[in-house]
């Protein structure tokens, strides 16, 4: 508990100290958001915004967590490297998306072809390696089956399971990058599916089949340093939600919401709980399915379901101040990351 307590306390203090420096430095290279014509008018006016700022969680949280190891002269575990390894590398891959949007001044980044051959490496490297590096106990740091609560089902070819793990990491690096349409509003949705990892991490610790065998143990290879890099992450995104509640001095850009999005997926995979994450990233999947819905109706019918996607945007031209949207939806994220971790201890209870 104390690493958890520490990784998430120096990511908070980075993060917060940082920010100030880190948006002086972007405005004087006009490292400035830039805008879509056909976005909803009130937009116009966060043209220029400070962008890029998820470099600023991604160096909290990596300082948080081996700060956090150094401090208690622990060593990192593979399954926390191989989570961090998809974190940045799923946040270089934004970068030179935010970069390449900066340079040449436009809204659009990487061609998608070029994008995705930069998720697919990186989600790729990732899915492998959550197969192997088995500990004393035989535990991997995931294994190549589906869960939810726990794994289920036979397991599946690597191959058929690098794709599944691919397809999970694309969708919701992408759902994350779709809800970061307003000022705060993915950070705080992200903060409430990371304290659930917390939980879900520190919770199978106290169950774990390394500790004791029963028939209810969780066969996760390493659960209190999922937790660690859960809260790293979770001070970092507390410290940048300082300056990027509205009105926003700074946004996480690509570089943070390819990052988060591919985080979640890897505490997802190495907790074993897959398919709970889209519980517990409820909010993300109903904003991609908002995008869905909306392409879909209008390439068979010609007429378009909302008045603009993502969701967000079709209550901002509804007239919906942008306040009061963020603050809805961060209660509709929390009820859904409440649901999440009630399902999670519902075998717990007794009957």
């Amino acid at each position: 508990m104390t690493g958890i307590l520490v990784a998430a306390g120096l990511s908070l203090l980075v993060s917060l100290l940082s920010m100030p420096l880190v948006i002086r430095i972007l405005y004087r290279f006009k490292f400035g958001q830039e805008v879509r014509d056909d976005g909803p008018e009130g937009h116009k006016t966060k043209q220029g915004t400070p962008t890029m700022g998820g470099i600023v969680i991604i160096l909290g949280a990596i300082i948080g967590y081996f700060g956090s190891h150094l401090v208690l002269m622990t060593r990192p575990t593979v399954s926390g490297l191989l989570v961090v390894f998809l974190f940045v590398g799923m946040g270089a891959v934004g970068f030179l998306d935010d970069f390449i949007k900066i340079y040449k001044r436009r809204s659009l980044g990487l061609r998608s072809g070029a994008k995705m051959l930069g998720q697919t490496i990186v989600g790729a490297g990732f899915a492998v390696g959550v197969t192997q590096f088995p500990n004393g106990y035989g535990y991997t740091p995931a294994s190549p089956q589906l869960s939810f609560l726990r794994d289920f089902g036979p397991p599946l070819m690597i191959g058929v399971f690098v794709l599944w793990a691919l397809f999970l990491i694309v969708g919701f690096s992408n759902a994350v990058n779709l809800t970061d349409g307003l000022d705060g509003l993915a950070t705080g949705a992200m903060i409430l599916s990371l304290v659930a990892y917390v939980i879900i991490g520190n919770w199978q610790l106290r169950q774990s089949c390394v500790a004791y065998l029963s028939p209810s143990c969780y066969p996760v290879r390493d659960p209190l340093d999922l937790a660690v890099v859960a809260a790293a992450c979770l001070g970092g995104c507390i410290g940048f939600l300082w300056y990027n509640a509205p009105p926003a001095k700074i946004f996480m850009g690509d570089t943070g919401s390819l990052a988060l999005g591919g985080l979640i997926v890897g505490l997802a995979i190495t907790t074993r709980t897959q398919l709970l994450l889209l519980i517990i990233g409820g909010l993300f999947v109903l904003i991609t399915l908002s995008v869905m819905i909306q392409i879909s109706s209008f390439r068979l019918t010609g007429k378009r379901v909302f008045r603009m996607a993502p969701l967000q945007h079709h209550f901002e031209l509804k007239g919906w101040a942008e306040t009061t949207i963020v603050i809805r939806f961060w209660i509709i994220q929390g009820l859904m990351v409440g649901v999440g971790v009630g399902l999670f201890y519902l075998e717990w209870m007794p009957r």
